[in-house]
């Protein structure tokens, strides 16, 4: 690409779900002319909310990339997803940009999914513009969003544009830099008249324009005194100095507009070359073979190329395209790679720029770009690639573990036999997809972030590969023991005609630690039993050890003894002892005081103060234990407990709607413990009716 790299952008639009993130971003596609009319989110026509899946929803389900030109930049820009079901889309994305737009609806005001996007934009070092939209809508306030954006991100924000008007009066906006109004059309075209500021606004302008130069020549020692002693800075001079305090993080710039009407729009673009950083201006390191931290940077004359692999696509008829973070170097078409995270060669047959849902061939590309290539053979979301004698390796951003699973169930044989294959492919487009066996159930589960994720991968699985499924809840891996000893014959006789079947032995079993398992002891002596036949008589315990007697669930932390038996020179065989041997086994652990066992979780749940108090007493009534509470950052508290399976199992769900979807946790398997008898009933009669 023919843009030098300080002149490059890569940008990403981030907020909670319903701010307008993409209709912001079609508006300034269609802008720079990448696009003859506006897409549209509600009338299915956005070129970046592409998938069936997307469109019929009406919202962002993965980040969606597209670049533009503006006055010679070139800006690579990410669409991410608001919805906290599919925000580790966002989350990704923000490892290969520099920069950010926060978009805050000026009506609806500052919700959790943009209250998460700030963090995680400031946890990855990104700089940002925060752009208030909907400043048309009948509820907008910009003074009012501003304080509140200021007071929730705990960041001086000041102005580059104000609102001429709101609601219905919103007209346009003014230019704090130049002290210009621009007066758009309202056909959504996004032509503008620019005037002199009316004298309604003229005053509020100078203000902030003051509070803004004032931050701004703060970057600049020269500046300062030059501006102290009253001397009039030029505009070019207020321009370099504002881009300074920017990359500084003296302050964080504000643009406003409306994204649907198209007004303010081209002011964004302009600071977005002006504020945001280009590709030299940010850190990036990796890993070398020895673990030390190097930096991939463009930093020789003639650099070897060093890219990250940020992103899979899958089409079944198009393949696997994977899509590549340029960070140094350059690389053409039908270019050997090598991948250092798997030690492998590649051929990048094909380089193509992304355009929503489609794509456009390229012939190279540098650094600082963002591409794609098709049909690797070896390489994955999180490798790096690389050519020349470097090995730098870069590490995969950290997994966000699932919090909702659900068994999954082909409709018929032929949806059996795809759903191993298509699910291997969907883990692969979307981390946060789970697939894996329940030894102890034995059922398949699917994970994922929430009801509505778990239904998009449904819904993929059916339109992509033609795989239907159904969804049902998971059972709960139960298991059973014994709280006391006992001793028990098991004797096994039949004769029938020929030769018959015998076998006798006399077990005794006692109960083990939590979590031992099971032990086998061996106390025949004198030839009672031959040894021919005692694997028969453990492993007839094992079998029996698959049903328990309380409920049929795997038996588990129980000992037996094989001390007594008789057998016959004729009639005895494996398979008589064997059944000897469990019908002895489920008689003394009858007798021996059997309990269910139910598997507890741990789990971390973050939650906003105000809410702790009802987090609490809802994990006490789900039979938890609270184990500790801490803060961890403001406003927000840290509930560690110890939570039985059976009662969190839509907790995701749950949490949202107690918190408004404020609160996140995490969980993981913890130990197994007695069920309550009350408890332990229902789950025996559900075990004798499915049954």
């Amino acid at each position: 690409m023919d843009i030098p790299i300080e002149r490059k952008r890569n940008i990403l639009f981030t907020s909670h779900n319903g701010s307008g993130k993409t209709t912001l971003a079609e508006s300034m596609l269609f802008n720079a002319g990448m696009t003859d009319r506006r897409g549209s989110v509600d009338g299915e026509s956005s070129v970046l909310d592409s998938t069936p899946e997307e469109k019929r929803r009406k919202m962002t389900l993965s980040s969606s990339l597209h670049h533009y030109r503006w006055d010679n930049f070139h800006v690579n820009i990410m669409d991410t997803p608001g919805y906290s079901n599919f925000f580790h889309e966002a989350i990704g994305a923000m490892d290969v940009a520099e920069g950010a737009v926060v978009v805050v609806s000026s009506a609806g005001g500052i919700k959790v999914g943009t209250e998460r996007a700030w963090e995680y934009t400031e946890k990855k070092g990104l700089k940002k513009i925060v752009f208030l939209n909907k400043m048309d809508h009948e509820r907008a306030d910009f003074s009012l969003r501003l304080k509140e954006a200021e007071e929730v991100f705990g960041k001086n924000l000041l102005p580059l544009s104000i609102p001429m008007g709101e609601r219905d009066g919103f007209r346009g906006v003014v230019d704090l830099l130049t002290m210009k109004a621009f007066v758009y059309d309202d056909d959504g075209s996004g032509r503008f008249t620019k005037t002199e500021c009316d004298d309604e606004i003229k005053e509020e302008a100078s203000i902030r324009r003051e509070a803004l130069i004032e931050a701004v020549v703060e970057a600049d020692d020269g500046l300062t005194e030059r501006y102290l002693e009253g001397e009039e800075l030029t505009i070019e001079e207020i321009r370099r100095a504002l881009r300074m305090a920017v990359q500084k993080d003296m302050f964080v710039p504000v643009m406003c507009g409306s994204a649907l009407k198209n007004v303010g729009i081209n002011l964004l673009m302009d600071a977005i070359n002006l504020c945001m950083p280009s590709p030299l201006d940010r850190e990036v390191f990796g890993m070398d073979a020895s673990g030390n931290e190097i930096r991939a940077e463009e930093s020789e004359d003639d650099p070897p190329f060093v890219a990250f692999v940020f992103k899979t696509i899958i089409e079944p008829f198009a393949g696997r395209l994977s899509l590549l973070r340029v960070y140094s170097g350059t690389v053409s078409a039908d270019t050997t790679v090598f991948n250092t995270t798997r030690g492998a060669k590649e051929k990048l047959s094909h380089l193509y720029v992304m355009e929503g849902g489609k794509t456009t061939e390229v012939e190279a590309a540098s650094a600082g770009d963002i591409v794609a290539t098709a049909k690797l053979k070896d390489t994955h979301t999180g490798d790096t690639l690389v050519t020349g004698e470097v090995k730098v390796v870069f590490v995969p951003p950290e997994h966000i573990p699932a919090v909702l699973s659900y068994a999954v169930t082909p409709k018929t044989k032929g949806d059996e036999e795809k759903l191993h294959a298509a699910m291997e492919k969907l883990m692969e487009e979307d981390p946060g997809v789970e697939f894996r066996r329940d030894d102890e159930t034995k059922e398949f589960l699917i994970s994922g972030y929430g009801q509505t994720h778990l239904e998009v991968i449904v819904e993929r699985l059916k339109r992509k590969y033609g795989c239907e499924v159904e969804l049902q809840r998971p059972k709960i891996p139960y298991k059973e023991t014994i709280r006391s000893g006992a001793k028990a014959q098991g004797r096994y006789k039949k004769q029938s005609g020929g030769r018959g079947q015998y076998g006798d032995t006399w077990l005794e079993v006692s109960p083990l630690p939590r979590g031992e398992g099971f032990e086998f002891v061996d106390n025949i002596v004198g030839g009672v039993i031959p040894r021919q036949y005692i694997p028969a008589v453990e492993k007839g315990i094992k079998e029996a050890m698959l049903t328990g007697v309380v409920a049929g669930y795997p038996v588990v932390d129980v000992k037996v003894r094989l001390y007594d038996g008789s057998h016959h020179s004729v009639d005895s065989s494996d398979m008589a002892f064997k059944i000897a041997a469990s019908m002895g086994f489920k008689k003394a652990m009858e007798a021996a005081d059997p309990v269910l066992l139910e598997p507890v979780m741990k789990m971390e749940i973050v939650v906003p103060e105000e809410n702790m108090g009802d987090i609490m007493g809802d994990i006490n009534a789900r039979r938890g234990r609270i184990q500790g509470v801490e803060s961890k950052r403001a406003g927000y508290t840290t509930v560690k407990a110890l939570v039985p399976m059976a009662e969190v199992i839509d907790y995701a769900s749950d949490l949202k709607g107690m918190t408004s979807d404020k609160g996140t946790f995490t969980m993981a398997f913890s130990h197994y413990q007695d069920v309550p008898p009350h408890i332990a009933e229902k789950v025996k009669a559900a075990a004798v009716k499915e049954r």
